[in-house]
């Protein structure tokens, strides 16, 4: 059967037509959202359609987190946390807003599941020691002066009541959420992208990670675990981890320290004993599926020590780890949960 001119061109036509359709819909772009937050900095990756129009995030990024942290800094007078934290009636109740509950609902999940050795309420005893606003101290705390600030520690002193309220049951209690909220973060930037009808990213506030989907090559994403050692360069790499639909938080001691008289003390406070910990962990990386659960995991577990620590990342569903100690002869030692994957080369 013979085509006439009008049905050729409408064939090409045809032809050309699925061809675009089959290459646009193949064809990806990667776009990246920077910016400061928290007093640190935000890189967001988004993979899309070539042709899908993004640039809108920029803006909904900045107002997510500008929103968040004015709720949870302790450097703002006026946020949410700030006011919480200036209550001294035991009597009154404190409406919050969706986000500050639901950071402090993690704090008490990540307080009960830890039995203590994450909480938010510590800031009194790393003020002591001189790892807070204060700046460094290098005198070792009387007895007495640690004895009155553990007076005022405990989350277990905040309840949690309908509506969205909280109370506090000791007017000396305030709350820092510093070591979940780059985590917090990193979720609500997520859920943001999700409902932006987006499958493929990667979210990261000062080294807190969640990613979600594949890279623009199709291969999942890759973060690396820093070298726990102080003169280490700052991007020097010990391992490398894939992440798919998992956040990731690393925690450390082996930049933040202080030496009084030889020897030297973690910027980690034990929220029972009121004193920097020493057991020998310097590193603590978590894999889970919300970022704020990994940070706040990373933490506890620094307190916690190796073993304690091991245990209770296989006892976890949903969650991953490696431990990194020195041990008793000065070198480093790996404490993996059962599935926790890593590898040392980039290829």
């Amino acid at each position: 059967m013979s085509l006439n001119c009008k049905q050729r061109v409408s064939l090409i036509l045809t032809l050309l037509s699925g061809i675009v359709l089959i290459v646009g819909c193949d064809l990806k772009k990667e776009t990246q959202f920077t910016g400061k937050t928290m007093g640190t900095t935000y890189h967001v990756k988004v993979v899309s359609n070539y042709f899908a129009r993004v640039s809108h995030l920029e803006k909904k990024i900045k107002m997510c987190l500008d929103g968040i942290n004015h709720s949870l800094s302790t450097y703002q007078k006026d946020s949410e946390i700030s006011r919480f934290n200036s209550i001294e009636n035991t009597t009154k109740s404190f409406h919050t807003t969706k986000d500050f509950f639901g950071v402090m609902n993690m704090g008490r999940k990540l307080y009960e599941l830890t039995e203590g050795a994450w909480d938010g309420t510590i800031d009194p005893l790393v003020n002591l020691w001189g790892f807070g606003r204060s700046g460094t101290k290098y005198e070792i705390p009387a007895k007495s002066e640690i004895e009155t600030k553990l007076a005022q520690v405990g989350f277990d002193k905040i309840d949690f009541l309908p509506d969205q309220m909280l109370k506090k049951r000791n007017s000396s209690v305030k709350v820092d959420l510093a070591s979940i909220a780059k985590g917090y973060g990193v979720d609500k930037v997520a859920d943001l992208l999700r409902k932006n009808q987006l499958t493929d990213f990667l979210v990261e506030i000062g080294g807190e990670v969640y990613a979600k989907g594949r890279r623009k090559d199709g291969r999942k994403w890759r973060v690396g675990i820093n070298k726990p050692h102080k003169d280490a360069p700052i991007d020097a790499v010990y391992a490398i981890i894939e992440l798919e639909d998992k956040g990731f938080a690393t925690s450390g001691d082996y930049r933040n320290f202080i030496e009084i008289t030889g020897k030297r003390y973690s910027h980690v406070i034990d929220p029972k004993t009121g004193r920097p910990v020493d057991n020998g962990v310097v590193s603590v990386s978590i894999l889970a599926d919300t970022c704020a659960l990994a940070d706040g995991l990373a933490t506890a577990i620094m307190v916690m020590g190796p073993d304690a620590g091991q245990t209770l990342l296989n006892r976890l569903d949903s969650v991953e780890g490696m431990i990194l100690a020195i041990n008793s002869y000065g070198s480093l030692k790996e404490y993996p949960s059962k599935g926790f994957q890593a590898f040392r080369s980039l290829n």
